[in-house]
């Protein structure tokens, strides 16, 4: 989890988009690393997949992976280097033992319960 640093952001989960022909599942590892730092992980496996709605109406493909870490902070602060809306930001991340731990903003959590079963 990361606390944006824009409250209004909330609390989400690390997310991106998917280059034009990318594969998902490299599009997560790049993202995995852009938001939060961490290199050299591996995708465990697909956990979900759905088309959301967001706010304003646009339609999201969105793919949901498991990549397992270890011998990683307890919290740690990263300075996103994907560009864009995230540049000059620091985002907050930390680790959550339950579900019912953190509030996240709209549609973060929507998968949690398969991790936390």
């Amino acid at each position: 989890m990361f606390k944006h640093p824009v409250a209004e952001a909330g609390i989400q989960i690390p997310k991106g988009t998917v280059k034009p022909e990318e594969e998902t599942r490299n599009a997560v590892l790049r993202e995995m690393e852009e938001e939060t730092g961490l290199r050299n992980l591996k995708v465990e496996q697909l956990l979900a997949e759905d088309l959301w709605e967001n706010d304003d109406g646009s339609i999201h493909h969105r793919f949901f992976y498991e990549l397992p870490v270890c011998n990683v902070d307890d919290g740690w602060d990263n300075d996103p280097t994907g560009g864009g809306e995230e540049e000059g930001l620091t985002f907050h991340f930390f680790w959550i033992s339950s579900i019912d731990e953190v509030e996240l903003i709209r549609g973060h959590g929507d998968y949690l319960h398969l991790i936390f079963n």
